[in-house]
């Protein structure tokens, strides 16, 4: 009885209300046929609330969202087939999708002249400006006698997954010189000045062009051995992210934090874009990506896809246990927080192995209540330690700073 009361409505409420003052009224004023009334008036919601209860057919929800992987700004469908088997009509079904807030709220639809066996499509926008991973689902179906004195709410399907990477800003080209690694087997230089103590050599293959042999190490070993095909040489490129809270200033979308990953994943796209491969590290290394190999390697969609559920970290410094295998000889972009003492020993690190070091360092002092800066020029204890970096305030325009960036010099000392 509880359960069937929860689920009348205001209308059914307001017949209860009704058909209990008309019996104590008829009882007061001792007229009979106003407790007919009265008690009519009451088991009308009781009945109605009976019989949606007994209706125990629910239908089938398939959902499909395109694309599932889209930027802040962008607009993705939701596309929702309703189906029954069931051979007595439906009649009018009201659906509701639950939709996160941040995507635009419920998405609600009522469907008529359902048949005995039925399907039909509905479609729907969600749009997002803060990056995520969103739950959609499940749709609520709202069960309703015809006089709408009851009302039950039944989830049917399931969910779905929607990822919202960052906001990525348009980049203008500068100048990055260096970064050029072997790709495949990362053959030395000395192979590309056709040194004959370097040369590579496998086994020799049917179909191979016997111009390829090399006689010299056929001799050698015994068999025939060929040169192996020159391998090809791909620019390599490290974004690090610096997300540590200590680093960071403010909250939520407004934070400095938000604003490091708009400029990572810009300069993620951008590089790529220009032919880099590009790896994303964070202030807890290569371990803190999901998705990464053991090379690091990501992609700047994968790179997208890891800093749209980006959060703080607790960390206190960088771990750039990275730096020495993966930045050496490559172009390393930093996007780094407020600057720290202990941060000098790590910037080194990476300026000794990297070949082109620059960064984008966040004046955080602007993203804080008080809106003071940090006094002075933010990159300033970066350009110190011989990095190609500029400042970067919560009015700056991204493009104008990667600009900027293009044109710095080295101020500091020499590398290492």
């Amino acid at each position: 009885m509880r359960r069937h009361l929860s689920s009348l409505t205001l209308r059914g409420r307001a017949f209860l209300a009704a058909g209990a003052t008309a019996v104590a009224c008829a009882i007061g004023f001792g007229q009979p046929a106003l407790t007919r009334v009265g008690v009519l008036m009451m088991a009308l919601p009781l009945l109605a609330a009976l019989v949606v209860s007994r209706r125990r057919h629910d239908p089938e929800v398939a959902r499909s969202v395109w694309p599932r992987l889209l930027r802040a700004g962008e607009t993705a469908r939701i596309d929702l087939t309703v189906s029954s088997d069931r051979k007595r009509a439906d009649g009018a079904l009201l659906i509701e999708d639950t939709v996160p807030y941040a995507l635009g709220g419920r998405a609600r639809f009522v469907l008529q002249g359902l048949g005995g066996a039925w399907e039909r499509t509905v479609s729907y926008p969600v749009r997002s400006d803060l990056r995520g991973r969103y739950v959609i689902g499940p749709v609520v179906a709202r069960l309703a006698d015809p006089f709408g004195l009851v009302e039950r709410r039944r989830p049917i399907g399931g969910t779905a997954q929607l990822t919202v990477t960052p906001r990525v800003v348009p980049l203008p080209s500068i100048p990055l010189a260096g970064g050029w690694q072997g790709a495949g087997e990362h053959r030395p230089q000395a192979f590309a000045s056709g040194s004959a103590e370097d040369v590579s050599v496998r086994e020799y293959r049917r179909g191979d062009d016997l111009r390829r042999v090399h006689w010299r190490s056929s001799a050698r070993i015994g068999e025939l051995m060929v040169r192996r095909e020159e391998q090809p040489w791909e620019a390599h490129a490290t974004v690090l992210l610096d997300n540590r809270r200590l680093a960071h200033r403010g909250q939520g979308p407004a934070s400095s934090l938000e604003a490091a990953v708009i400029a990572a994943a810009s300069v993620a796209v951008h590089l790529e874009q220009h032919g880099y491969a590009v790896q994303l590290c964070t202030a807890d290394g290569i371990g803190g990506v999901a998705g990464a190999d053991k090379a690091g390697a990501l992609g700047a969609e994968r790179a997208l896809e890891h800093l749209a559920v980006l959060e703080m970290s607790h960390r206190a410094t960088l771990d750039v246990g990275w730096s020495g295998e993966q930045a050496r000889g490559g172009v390393v972009v930093a996007v780094l927080g407020g600057f720290l003492p202990d941060d000098t020993a790590a910037l080194r690190r990476i300026r000794h192995d990297a070949g082109v070091a620059l960064a984008l360092v966040l004046d955080v002092g602007q993203w804080s209540p008080s809106r003071e800066a940090l006094g002075g020029d933010a990159a300033a204890p970066v350009t110190s330690l011989a990095w190609r970096a500029t400042g970067l305030g919560p009015r700056d325009q991204l493009d104008a700073a990667w600009r900027e960036l293009g044109r710095a010099p080295v101020r500091g000392g020499a590398r290492g």
